[in-house]
């Protein structure tokens, strides 16, 4: 099975990040965690970036606040699907900055960006990714939903609600 990539910016993001880790080891989706710095490490990212595709990822889950380049420019360097997590960081105005960023990408270098912290999203939507060539991820993946409808089910029932 191929692997998901999750990268930051920062080790301050991996508070945010953590849930895209957790959801994939949930699914049992190997992931490799690593800092990657669009403006720090440029020659880090550039290098991540042009070989992840030869490295074994499926992926790439890419979390920044601010400026949040990162998932863009992996985005413009790499031929697989980048998900962008933006994350509000300390200098964020209100996570705007970071949501914008990335979300605002050129015709041609798409990123799926998904909500403000909404790392576990992230996770579950590079899960999907795989599920769509691994039954037994897309198995998990069903279940999962299967789960959550269940929740919702029987907290209505917790407020007298018969469906």
């Amino acid at each position: 099975m191929k692997k998901i990539a999750v990268v930051m910016g920062s080790n301050s993001d991996l508070p945010v990040m953590q849930d895209a880790i957790d959801i994939l080891k949930e699914f049992g989706i190997p992931v490799e965690v690593d800092i990657v710095s669009a403006h720090r490490t440029p020659e880090k990212m550039f290098e991540f970036g042009k070989n992840a595709h030869k490295d074994g990822y499926a992926a790439i889950i890419a979390g920044a606040g601010g400026a949040a380049h990162l998932p863009g420019m992996l985005a413009s360097l790499s031929p697989l699907p980048v998900i962008g997590v933006p994350v509000k960081s300390s200098n964020s105005i209100d996570g705007w900055d970071s949501i914008l960023s990335i979300l605002q990408m050129p015709g041609g270098v798409p990123v799926a960006t998904v909500a403000l912290n909404g790392a576990k999203n992230a996770g579950i939507l590079a899960a999907q990714i795989i599920g769509s060539s691994e039954p037994a991820v897309q198995a998990k993946i069903t279940a999962y939903k299967e789960a959550l409808k269940e929740k919702v089910v029987l907290g209505a029932k917790a407020l007298g609600k018969k469906h």
